[in-house]
């Protein structure tokens, strides 16, 4: 779900951001929510006002029946205040949990369009933090500010106007301290700034610290790290509550600021007042409709006062939060896509040249990978073999030259066109913490049971599953945790057997079986292969050696091509590697 306002260049401040990109879809119910706040702030001055009739009409002059005047009037004004409160409530959750989910969401869909260098650049636990930590911010911020303006703002204005027309001399008494408010206020905001961006950062490395923590537990342990990563932590939470303490030191400012502008209010009030009261000029019941007005404005005053230390706090958040949600793909999408092939392609790289961080990784790299044959990648660990299968799905893109799936550049189709056309089956079999059905299946609801029970068989899933608790609906746990390395990479390979699209890549997909399961697997993707363009990543040249075409790469580029017996017979590269792998002389 993508916001309107997102990734919009010069939209009109952070909060002109969040309006037009998350809230305003919700502004009839801030628009209800509002006016439900107006009326309960609105009672305040109501409220104060009657404090004028219950001193000089009950008593002052005993007036008997000015009692149920008043305390009915009061009553009815409190009943108004308990349904406005409550409605004004659960309509402004809605909305700032609603906005919230939509950051959320809108977080995650552009964080899974970002190449794989920002991931490497970012781990995980940050972008956590950023999805979670940061949204939940500018939630409460957006109904601290709606409910500042809506109830608060209302409510001192109520309160004021009942001063103002009680005595604007006392009015201005009371206010004599504002003046001093405005310098330390500004100095706060910068300072809470500062502060919280510090907390927000330390927030997120925390977030990063646990992650790494949770998913090395098991080298955490083998390696008695527990002390050294408990420290790490430790060190961590100390400093964020040294960074929120000193954001909350510098938010809490502005409100005891206020504090002390009221008290000099009260002050000059009590004097001047009461000397006015003792000469005959006023009442009782104007002075306490007075004072109660003051007295009440006290708290949405102090409310009012800490949103600017609020708003500087979230700052950092929407900061983050719109920093991320303006990053663009490094890929770019076609101007005018072209269909993808049809059926299985040729496959192609034209002196294709890549770098990472100035160091080369593929450098000048030709090779063809025929349509229908299975073609072999060896060479030794660096030499580009799995960049390859990057590129070929676009994970990322060369620095020069081109590659070619059926005649039509990677670069020309649609992402979701380009990888339609692979099944992938890697070392890796990243699995979700979901049911082993769903982790196979991956959302899709048009699978024929027999279809998925010959994939089970072929991949030799089904030979496990009558060994786990709820069969093919036991969760798998974490990352697949609750799964041996073997049965994960069975999974994977269950899941490229039903995908069943053009291109088939594997990257030593068999290499966490054991040799019978490895037979039987291995004659299921040969003969899923038929018909298809395979490529293979090969660490064992065992499981190749019967490759139509074995490509040879070091150091980025390839340096023999051919079939297996007639590269051993070369006496080059794969001679050694073959030697080396399988202890044969070369």
């Amino acid at each position: 779900m993508a916001a309107p306002a997102v990734g919009v260049p010069g939209a009109r401040g952070h909060l002109g951001w969040l309006w037009h990109g998350y809230m305003r879809r919700h502004w009839k119910l801030m628009v209800l929510a509002a006016l439900f706040m107006a009326i309960e702030g609105g009672t305040l001055g109501v409220m104060a006002w009657m404090m004028g009739p219950m001193f000089d009409g009950i008593f002052v002059e005993h007036r008997t029946g000015a009692i149920w005047t008043v305390g009915l009037t009061v009553l009815g004004l409190f009943a108004i205040r308990a349904i406005t409160s409550m409605a004004q409530q659960i309509l402004m959750t809605r909305v700032s949990q609603s906005g919230a989910a939509h950051l959320r969401e809108d977080l995650l869909a552009r964080l899974m369009t970002l190449e794989t260098g920002f991931h490497q650049r970012h781990p995980p636990g940050m972008l956590i933090e950023r999805v979670q930590g940061d949204a939940g911010v500018i939630a409460g911020l957006w109904s601290a500010l709606v409910t500042g303006f809506g109830r608060d703002l209302v409510g001192v204005v109520s309160l004021f106007s009942v001063a103002l027309v009680i005595d604007w001399r006392w009015t201005a008494v009371a206010l004599v301290g504002v003046p001093l408010l405005v310098a330390p206020s500004l100095a706060a905001q910068s300072r809470v700034r500062r502060a919280a961006t510090n907390a927000r950062q330390v927030a997120a490395e925390m977030s990063t610290r646990l992650d790494e923590v949770f998913h090395g537990l098991t080298q955490i342990k083998l390696n008695r790290l527990e002390t050294y990563q408990s420290d790490r932590f430790r060190r961590l939470t100390r400093a964020r509550v040294r960074a929120e303490t000193r954001s909350a030191a510098a938010s809490a400012a502005i409100p005891a600021l206020i504090d002390l502008m009221t008290g000099l209010g009260f002050l000059g009030v009590l004097w001047w007042g009461g000397s006015e009261i003792i000469a005959g000029d006023k009442t009782v019941g104007q002075f306490m409709s007075f004072f109660t007005a003051i007295a009440i404005a006290f708290e949405p005053l102090r409310r009012l006062g800490g949103l600017s230390g609020q708003w500087q706090q979230a700052a950092a958040s929407v900061e983050r939060t719109r920093e991320l949600m303006e990053t663009g793909p490094a890929l770019r999408p076609p101007a005018r896509p072209l269909p993808p092939p049809t059926g299985a392609p040729d496959i192609r790289f034209h002196d294709v040249g890549l770098s990472y961080d100035g160091k080369i990784v593929l450098d000048g790299l030709s090779f063809t990978a025929r349509a229908g044959e299975t073609t072999a990648i060896v060479g030794p660990s660096g030499a580009g073999k799995s960049t390859v299968f990057n590129l070929l799905t676009r994970l990322v893109d060369p620095d020069r030259g081109r590659i070619t799936l059926g005649g039509v550049a990677t670069g020309d189709m649609e992402l979701a066109d380009l990888r339609g056309l692979f099944s992938v089956v890697t070392q890796d079999a990243a699995l979700f913490d979901e049911t082993l059905a769903e982790n196979i299946l991956l959302g899709r609801d048009d699978v024929d049971p027999a279809r998925l029970a010959a994939a089970l068989a072929d991949a030799q899933v089904a030979a496990f599953l009558p060994g786990l608790a709820q069969g093919i609906g036991t969760r798998v746990g974490p990352r697949g945790s609750a799964l041996s390395g073997g049965q994960r990479q069975r999974v994977a390979i269950a899941r490229a057997l039903l995908r069943d699209a053009p291109v088939l890549l594997l990257d030593e997909a068999t290499s966490a079986l054991d040799t019978k399961a490895e037979a039987a697997v291995q004659a299921a993707l040969e003969r899923m292969a038929a018909g298809r363009t395979t490529l293979v990543i090969a660490h064992r040249l065992g499981t190749v050696l019967g490759a139509d075409r074995i490509i040879v790469m070091d150091g980025g580029r390839v340096v023999e091509e051919g079939r297996h017996a007639d590269l051993v017979a070369l006496g080059g590269v794969y001679a050694a590697l073959h030697a080396l792998h399988l202890r044969e002389p070369v």
